[in-house]
């Protein structure tokens, strides 16, 4: 039957792939495995994940190379051993570091997608077949593989809630094993079982896997080109008309423009195959108009610098830029069969954005300090290792420190900064340390504030009498409220919430009313009040608030808290600890 027949083609597939890949395959099995467990116990080791996938595409490039350089067996296994060691060198990078960092993050996606195009364009260099073919058979069996999974993953899915419903209710964690298997370790696979072995194979072959179907051939043609033309009319129209001020200040367009270079330069690669009147008039014209809008968008990003220097983001907006550029002048020059060098370009600029000491992140972290610094001593703030709060620091300069140690916080640099102090929380300590609010606009000093204690965290109730969970809400109308009563010792105890006007007090009383301890809960939004609205989670050491006498001790620990500055409409959820002495 023809079905049973593609059906051994596709799992003879599969199991070629494994035996051509078998280290790929081992890392992507253990990516599964690990995958399996953390979600057996709730849980995630985000970095083992990273460390396999990196293995995976690290040890198939090297499959790759050793096919297209190499034949004796121990070469295989030399190159598959550099893999693991690269593996195992990544792992021990990234293994000391509590949680994952933005620039850890950044730097292996990177890293990921320079092995994606090495896995593209080694297999073809110094090869009769072109780049154009690899590209187009990887973009295929990409699109196959993740269309296959998902309508497998989604097959399984309503069997697995077909037989929950009726037959025998399954674990929720159900869906999340069977997302693990198909996306982890059958995509991947399949993927790597339609990619043909490039050296040796014959023309005819490649020419047929490389084909390029018919609908895809009129998307592109037909529908893609002409979208792009008509966006790049109004981007030249808007760069025409604007040229002389707001482009060059408008930073909302450079992602659009990254985007169009992105677009252009993937939609040449795809149609370099397709000979029909729209993709010639597009190989012939948009590489030429590529390369000035692209290198507009580096001059707009480049006088930005001068303000508020070198962020990560900007850097790779301002590499990538370079790269189009670049691309755009080959395209124009260089025959469609050369378009691999585009990819050696691609790895190469993507090598220079994470290797130090001109990396993304050395760059940004020295420019941002160095940009802080400059601001500080200009105003008079920074003498030595020294910082003096400041006040009078005129609206521009305070935007400049503001949006700086913003950055350094967000990138985890602030340690690296010698003069600020050890336990320099910026969302606690930024009006002590520079003298004035993080925001002075009047948009962001309206702002709301929204913060929770951070999940799963352990509190101590060791020697306390009672526990309460409160809503700290203004009450309609000022007076008392009673949060509850307890005994101890034969002894009555309440908790009062006492309410005037926007300010909230609790009490606790004893014996015939007497007042035994208080807390102002205003205490609360005095220390929140200067956080950050982006920042959404609290340690339980800052969220935790004491006050204690010779008869009692109360602790607040603060669950969420919620600040509007223009109403002063402040709540917030608490629990509360009360130890009679």
């Amino acid at each position: 039957m023809k079905w049973s027949k593609q059906l051994h083609t596709k799992l003879t597939g599969l199991t070629h792939a494994i035996t051509r890949f078998p280290l790929t395959s081992l890392f992507l099995l253990a990516a599964v495995i690990n995958n399996a467990y953390q979600i057996s116990i709730e849980q995630d080791n985000v970095k083992l994940l990273l460390t396999f996938i990196l293995g995976a595409f690290l040890s198939a490039v090297a499959q790759a190379a050793y096919e297209r350089f190499y034949s004796k067996r121990s070469t295989q296994w030399l190159l598959n051993i550099i893999a693991m060691i690269l593996t195992a060198g990544y792992y021990l990078l990234i293994k000391p570091s509590p949680s994952l960092s933005t620039e850890i993050e950044i730097r292996t996606v990177v890293a990921l997608f320079a092995l994606f195009w090495a896995f593209v364009w080694v297999p073809i260099i110094k090869s009769p077949i072109s780049f154009n073919k690899s590209f187009m058979i990887s973009f295929k069996s990409l699109f196959n593989s993740l269309f296959f999974a998902a309508i497998i993953f989604a097959g399984i899915s309503i069997i697995l809630a077909a037989f929950s419903q009726l037959i025998l209710t399954l674990n929720h964690t159900a869906y999340a094993h069977t997302a693990n298997l198909v996306f982890i370790l059958f995509a991947p696979l399949y993927f790597l079982s339609l990619i043909p072995i490039y050296p040796g194979a014959k023309e005819e072959e490649i020419a047929n896997t490389a084909h390029c179907p018919k609908f895809l051939a009129i998307l592109l043609s037909y529908i893609l080109i002409p979208l792009v033309t008509v966006f790049t009319l109004i981007l030249v129209i808007y760069i025409l008309k604007n040229i002389g001020g707001e482009f060059w200040s408008d930073n909302l367009l450079e992602p659009m423009l990254v985007s169009y270079a992105i677009t252009v330069i993937l939609l040449y690669i795809l149609v370099s195959e397709l000979d029909n009147r729209l993709t010639r008039l597009f190989r012939k014209i948009f590489p030429k108009v590529l390369v000035p809008i692209v290198l507009f968008q580096i001059v707009s990003s480049a006088i930005s610098l001068g303000d508020t220097g070198v962020t990560h983001t900007r850097y790779y907006l301002i590499l990538f830029g370079i790269f189009a550029a670049i691309s755009g002048i080959l395209f124009s020059l260089l025959p469609i069969r050369k378009n691999g060098i585009i990819a050696a370009l691609l790895i190469v600029f993507a090598a220079i954005s994470i290797v130090p000491p001109v990396d993304a992140f050395t760059i940004s972290r020295n420019s941002q300090i160095s940009t802080l610094e400059k601001v500080l001593v200009k105003n008079r703030m920074l003498e030595g290792n020294q910082i003096t709060p400041k006040a009078s620091v005129p609206k521009r300069d305070q935007k400049v420190i503001t949006n700086t140690v913003e950055y350094l916080t967000r990138m985890e640099y602030t340690k690296d900064i010698k003069w600020l102090p050890k336990s320099f929380d910026p969302y606690n300590d930024f009006y002590q340390t520079f003298g004035f609010e993080e925001y002075q606009d009047e948009e962001k000093t309206n702002q709301s504030i929204y913060l929770n204690m951070e999940s799963s965290t352990p509190l101590d109730i060791t020697g306390y009498d009672r526990f309460m969970e409160l809503e700290l809400y203004p009450a309609g109308k000022d007076g008392e409220e009673g949060m509850g009563d307890f005994e101890k010792a034969g002894k009555t105890y309440s908790l009062v919430k006492n309410t005037k006007g926007n300010q909230t007090e609790l009490t606790l009383l004893g014996e015939n009313n007497q007042e035994l301890i208080h807390f102002d809960t205003q205490k609360i939004y005095d220390k929140f009040g200067h956080s950050n609205a982006n920042k959404e989670n609290i340690s339980a050491d800052d969220a935790t608030f004491t006050k204690e006498n010779s008869r009692a001790k109360l602790t607040i620990v603060v669950q969420n808290v919620s600040i509007e500055k223009q109403s002063n409409q402040n709540n917030a959820g608490v629990y509360v600890f009360i130890k009679i002495k």
